[in-house]
């Protein structure tokens, strides 16, 4: 057989052959970089990746320069190799053919042979492997230092090696050729000299091939090496093949022990656990199912070891490759062969939310899975060629020997299925999809562990002794990872590895969500690999929504969110994708009866990695949705007299049933969504769409000056003002800049209200916005009337007015109207107040609009008390207080209800009237209305003080004063 060699190989030391030449590489870093590379021939390797492989102690300052100068170095060198060093953005890769690397060629090989195999041509499958095993040369870049991180790469290659091999082995015995078998189980009895199922085939071997005294001399020199070295006797399924050998006859049957070791550290999940080993009863099916690295194989795996002594007859364990990468499936276990083709019994045809099998890394075959389960039990070859008659036969041979079956890592039901045994023997499946479709079978759904089992994972890992000094730190760690079971299991993993890091290290790394990925890989275990697994195998569309709303913040979303990422209504097919895979989880419904989903932790920092400048038209369009969405909210909430809206902001328009929710009730609507229209303004000013930033933080004007969030509102407009600013976005200036102003009044901080209200008026006259302006003009009026200027205020209202009739703005009016009459109160000129609050009622009446006739009505409580009406006064007040209760408008109830409470106290009806001000004080405390609070009190001092209660009164009167020096200290610097 000629032996191939490539122009790159790894599969031993490294070696460079060219033409003519002997490439000098260089030093030992140089040859690690271009061994890296080799390893992930064709794919990028991150630029962090290669520094921890290349510096892992130590890490020089400029790392990207020395990589350049290697790379640069590796390229003159291999000038004349049919390969090509490429530097990409974020990192490096090797682009070369397959049959020019010998890991490549291996690979190719195999998968031929696999195919070979399941084509019904043996000799050619055989053929193939040994060609393809010829290549390796020892032990893969042993002439190298070698890195941890090559470490998960490099035990797939060994265990392809070995399977490989052991497939070349049943290939010669199906085909008679035990002289050649035998030479290949030396081979690997060399490499694996304890690995009994190996002696035992050299046995069979042997003793076929007639050479009965080889096979108890192999027996007597395994059983000596197992006596002598590990002090135990042969397993009986040796020990059967001896007495098979003895006698003459067949080897007996193998009993398969299949279960992977369980893991000495594995924390919690106590009601799991009892539910999933109360499944695995005799007959029992039992689904595992959850997102990515949440132990769903670990908890499979610690049941069936418990429940095992129940299944003597074995024990199988298949991976079904649900999210196999490309390179698992054509390497991992080559000894599967190919599902046939000719048929296609019912139970086996693809249903709804079935993968598809067939593409590379696609997810293992069940006609492939049923023939490694055939031949774990022994079954003779060639194999039955259908997927029906390999299933019977399976079911035929687990009927007579019950055993306890794992199926890990399951795509579907329709992949499922054919491997459900039935009869006495028991199934646990695991997935990452959710499968519901297989009647009867207990289903179990893991989600993150609660942090004290976290943390309990991370200190069996760590050690209590480290982790006890910092517990905060500790905690930190937990919560960092999402409190995800690999995730924290990596963590440790790179403290235990480094003895010298205290947890404040690591907790450090993890701060920076931006690299906390990165951060999270240690040897062969990668939360971000975990991750892609899933990701790789979403739809077009799927893939779209998970990148966009990684964007999107941290808050439980709406389902419409998913239709404004895709542009279309009636995306229900795509967020049921995302939860089936479990990288959506749905939270509830939240009171307006909106289903609400959000990502989890670790699963939203990989999407927001993952998305690019492709995704931002998604954001863009979930943003125009909200704004859309509390502009609807906000037109139908009782008064909206300062509204200022983004011409240039894009609006979204929300399904018509989400819009009617909104409609019904919009202060209901605005509470439930409080938090994430104020997340979602920072997350458009960060995007750098300053007017829809500006458009959405305007829109929730009015329902913050509803419910008094003052807090909010003043966030939502500092941000949207800084990304205003820097678009050089004048509108959206003016109107952050108005909506500070008013906060800053509300917060009896006059001067820097004032300064906020000029500066918007200019820039609204500079753009000839005249409502702008107006809008504006009522603040400044505002602050006068606080400061007791009522002249000021007078002619600002008075300007303001005549803007808005200017306009034709009819509400505008109304309100200059009640603030004309409001500063005539002030002045003390009730004729004047009469004129205008008059006019401003019967304009809010003829305009329909209560809420305003409401806070007229107020003030006309207040005039008919300064002319001693106080039979009116309290008929007006009466009247407001039922239009603002009737709206849930707790603010200006309070206002009307401390009017009203002192009309009440005035005529003596001091428990009335002391009730009535004590609510209304509970309101303003609650809501932050500082100045309605101190005006509550300072009534409520008085009535005390006059009724003879003089330590009451100097409680309210007191709190009055001391707030009144902190407000003018505050205002003398602002």
């Amino acid at each position: 057989m000629t032996v191939d060699k490539p122009t790159f190989s790894v599969l031993g030391p490294l070696e460079v052959r060219l033409p003519g030449t002997a490439p000098r590489l260089g030093g030992p870093k140089p040859r690690m970089l271009l061994a890296t590379l080799l390893l992930h021939a064709n794919h990028t390797v991150g630029g962090d990746e290669l520094a921890e492989v290349l510096w892992p102690d130590h890490r020089p300052r400029s790392i990207a320069a020395n990589l350049r100068t290697y790379a640069s170095a590796l390229r003159a060198e291999l000038g004349q190799a049919p390969a090509r060093i490429r530097a990409l953005r974020t990192g490096y890769a090797i682009d070369l053919p397959p049959h020019e690397l010998d890991l490549l060629l291996f690979e190719e090989r195999v998968a031929a042979a696999r195919e070979c195999r399941a084509r019904g041509r043996p000799d050619e499958a055989a053929d193939l492997l040994a060609r393809a095993l010829a290549l390796w040369q020892g032990v893969p870049l042993s002439d190298l230092p070698g890195s941890p991180l090559w470490d998960r790469r490099l035990e797939r290659l060994a265990q392809a090696r070995l399977r490989a091999a052991e497939d070349l082995v049943e290939l010669l015995m199906a085909a008679g050729e035990y002289g050649e078998a035998v030479g290949e189980l030396r081979a690997l009895l060399a490499d694996h000299p304890f690995r009994e199922d190996l002696w035992r085939r050299l046995m069979l071997a042997l003793h076929r091939s007639g050479r009965q005294g080889e096979a108890l001399q192999a027996f007597a020199t395994i059983r000596e090496h197992l006596v002598t070295e590990l002090g135990i006797e042969p397993g009986p399924e040796l020990r059967q093949a001896h007495e098979a050998v003895l006698a003459g006859e067949p080897p007996p049957r193998v009993v398969p022990r299949q279960l992977p070791p369980d893991l000495v550290d594995f924390t919690g999940r106590a009601a799991e656990v009892a539910a999933l080993t109360r499944a695995l009863a005799p007959g029992g099916v039992a689904v595992v199912t959850g997102p990515p690295g949440v132990g769903k194989t670990a908890l499979a795996v610690r049941c069936a070891h418990a429940v095992r002594e129940a299944y003597p007859h074995g024990q199988l364990f298949l991976s079904l490759g649900g999210t196999a990468q490309p390179s698992d499936t054509d390497t991992a276990q080559p000894n599967r062969t190919a599902q046939p083709k000719d048929t296609a019994e019912p139970d086996d045809t693809a249903q709804p939310g079935d993968t598809p099998y067939g593409a590379a890394g696609a997810p293992v075959e069940p006609g492939e899975l049923l023939a490694e389960a055939l031949r774990a039990l022994g079954a003779a070859e060639p194999l039955p060629p259908t997927v029906h008659e390999r299933a019977a036969l399976y079911r035929t041979l687990l009927a007579e020997r019950p055993m306890l079956v794992v199926l890990d890592d399951a795509a579907g039901a329709a992949q499922v299925r054919p491997l459900l045994p039935g009869g006495r023997s028991a199934v646990v499946v695991t997935g990452r999809r959710r499968i519901t479709e297989l009647p009867g079978a207990a289903r179990i759904d893991l989600d993150v562990l609660p942090q004290a089992e976290a943390l309990g994972l991370l200190t069996a890992i760590v050690g209590a002794e480290r982790l006890e000094r910092e517990p905060e730190e500790a905690a930190a760690i937990v919560r960092a990872c999402g409190r995800l079971p690999l995730a924290v299991r990596v963590a440790g993993a790179r403290l235990a590895a480094r003895p010298g890091w205290s947890p404040a290290v690591l907790r450090r790394r993890l701060d920076d969500e931006t690299a906390r990925l990165a951060e999270l890989r240690a040897g062969d275990l990668e939360v971000r690999e975990s991750f892609d697994r899933s990701y790789r195998l979403l739809p077009d569309d799927a893939a779209r929504t998970f990148r966009a709303l990684g964007l999107l913040g941290t808050r439980p979303l709406p389902g419409w969110v998913v239709d404004a990422v895709l542009d279309r209504h009636r995306s229900d097919d795509v967020t049921d994708a995302l939860v089936d895979a479990n990288l959506l989880r749905p939270v509830g419904t939240d009171p307006l009866g909106q289903p609400r989903y959000r990502l989890p932790d670790l699963l939203r920092v990989d999407a927001r990695d993952k998305a690019g400048e492709v995704d931002m038209p998604a954001l863009a369009r979930v943003v125009a949705g909200w704004t859309a969405a509390a502009e609807h909210a906000t037109a139908r909430l009782p008064t909206t007299v300062f509204r200022l809206t983004s011409p240039a902001a894009r609006r979204w328009r929300l399904p018509e049933d989400a819009l009617r929710r909104v409609a019904a009730d919009p202060v209901s609507w605005f509470g439930a969504e409080h938090e994430t229209l104020v997340e979602a303004v920072r997350l458009a000013a960060d995007a750098g769409l300053a007017g829809a930033a500006w458009g959405l933080a305007a829109a929730l004007v009015p329902y913050f000056d509803l419910r008094c969030h003052l807090d909010a509102w003043e966030e939502t407009h500092r941000v949207a003002l800084e990304a205003a600013r820097a678009a050089g976005d004048r509108a959206g200036e003016a109107a952050m800049l108005r909506g500070l102003g008013q906060v800053a009044l509300y917060r009896d901080r006059y001067v820097q209200a004032a300064g906020m209200f000029r500066r918007s008026r200019v820039i609204f006259r500079t753009l000839g916005d005249v409502r702008g302006e107006a809008v504006s003009v009522c603040g400044l009026g505002a602050v006068g009337q606080f400061r007791g200027d009522q002249a000021a205020a007078s002619r600002h209202f008075r300007r303001a007015l005549g803007m808005f009739v200017s306009l034709d703005d009819r509400s505008g009016e109304a309100y200059a109207r009640q603030a004309l009459g409001r500063t005539c109160l002030s002045a003390g000129d009730l004729n004047g107040a009469a004129d205008w609050l008059g006019g401003a009622l019967r304009m809010a009446r003829e305009l329909g609009d209560a809420h305003r006739e409401g806070c007229v009505s107020l003030q006309i409580g207040r005039l008919h008390d300064l002319a001693g009406e106080t039979g009116r006064a309290m008929r007006a007040q009466g009247r407001a207080l039922t239009i603002f209760e009737g709206f849930g408008d707790r603010h200006c109830a309070a206002y009307a209800m401390q009017g009203l409470g002192g009309l009440q106290a005035a005529r003596g009806d001091w428990r009335h009237g002391s009730a009535r001000l004590e609510s209304s004080l509970a309101i303003f405390r609650q809501l932050g209305d500082r100045s309605g609070e101190a005006a509550t009190r300072r009534l409520l001092g008085e009535l005390h003080r006059s009724a003879g209660r003089r330590a009451l009164a100097r409680g309210y009167l007191h709190a009055v004063t001391s707030r009144q020096v902190g407000e003018d200290t505050a205002n003398s610097h602002d």
